[in-house]
């Protein structure tokens, strides 16, 4: 007699860019409250949780592998040993995908939050988790969170978790370390700067033959809410209105060409649609592809 499972199947999928294969790699989900939207009607949001057979706010976690011209990067880290422990898998679905993290030359980060930056390292003793690669980000980034003037305006537990920890993260990789303000960042990628979320937030375009795809980074938390509602934004925008602008713009962009899209706060696998529906949009994942 088979034994009755115990464990899920590991978070991994592939899908084909073109030349250019992406691999979706879980890091988990993180559970919390609606107290962290902003500019929407929390029973409002609840409801369309509620209709979308949601739980109040489960956030999934993805990060993206790029493999391209014989070489990997990987597009963000997950929350390493930082955060609940629903997430923090980045490490054990890569070894599921067969991939050594010593063969991942580069990282490429959307911004520097804990759920995004934090499994650069092992929290508990300062390793590098990606010992080969080279960290790539916007400017914004670390002219931001190693500010002491913009660390002085916000609260301890802000300063915490995203100014000290987001130092932490990355000082191990100080003489690796690669600054861009847009263009290509590696091969079949290129920086797509939509700041607002924070000063650096950027997503990336991967394109190949006449494939692209749109990997937004966190134009979205609440993909339910924010879609039905793209005015609505998180307490930890860092600039509110800005985020707002900036996922309206997305949403045009990617709507009009009829980009496919990836997120890291989209339910796994991640891979999307979006369609406009009068003032709001309607999101459509991808069917599962099974072949490569």
């Amino acid at each position: 007699m088979n034994p009755q499972p115990a464990h899920q199947i590991p978070g991994v999928y592939h899908r084909r860019i073109g030349d250019i294969v992406v691999t979706t790699i879980s890091d988990g989900y993180l559970d919390g409250t609606l107290d962290v939207m902003r500019n929407i009607d929390l029973e409002k949001a609840r409801q369309i949780l509620t209709d979308s057979f949601r739980p109040a706010r489960r956030t999934s976690v993805n990060t993206f592998l790029i493999h391209s011209k014989g070489r990997i990067a990987i597009i963000d880290t997950g929350s390493g040993n930082y955060l609940q422990p629903t997430a923090g898998f980045v490490q054990r679905n890569l070894a599921s995908a067969g991939i050594d993290p010593k063969s991942i030359d580069t990282v490429l980060l959307t911004h520097m939050h804990p759920d995004h930056s934090a499994g650069l390292t092992d929290m508990s003793n300062g390793q590098l988790l990606f010992p080969n690669a080279e960290l790539v980000m916007h400017e914004n980034e670390l002219a931001h969170w190693f500010d002491d003037g913009a660390m002085a305006k916000v609260d301890e537990r802000s300063a915490q978790l995203y100014f000290l920890a987001g130092r932490e993260q990355v000082a191990p990789y100080k003489n690796r370390t690669r600054l861009f303000s847009e263009g290509e960042v590696f091969p079949g990628v290129t920086a797509i700067p939509s700041l607002g979320h924070t000063p650096g937030h950027t997503a990336y375009l991967i394109a190949s033959a006449k494939d692209q795809l749109m990997i937004w980074g966190d134009t979205v938390h609440v993909p339910e809410v924010q879609t039905a509602f793209p005015e609505a934004g998180m307490a930890f925008d860092t600039d509110l209105a800005a985020a707002a602008a900036a996922r309206k713009r997305m949403f045009d962009r990617v709507s009009a060409d009829g980009i496919l899209i990836a997120g890291m706060h989209l339910h796994f696998p991640a891979f999307s649609r979006l369609a406009r529906r009068g003032e709001a949009y309607a999101l459509y994942p991808e069917a599962w592809v099974h072949t490569l």
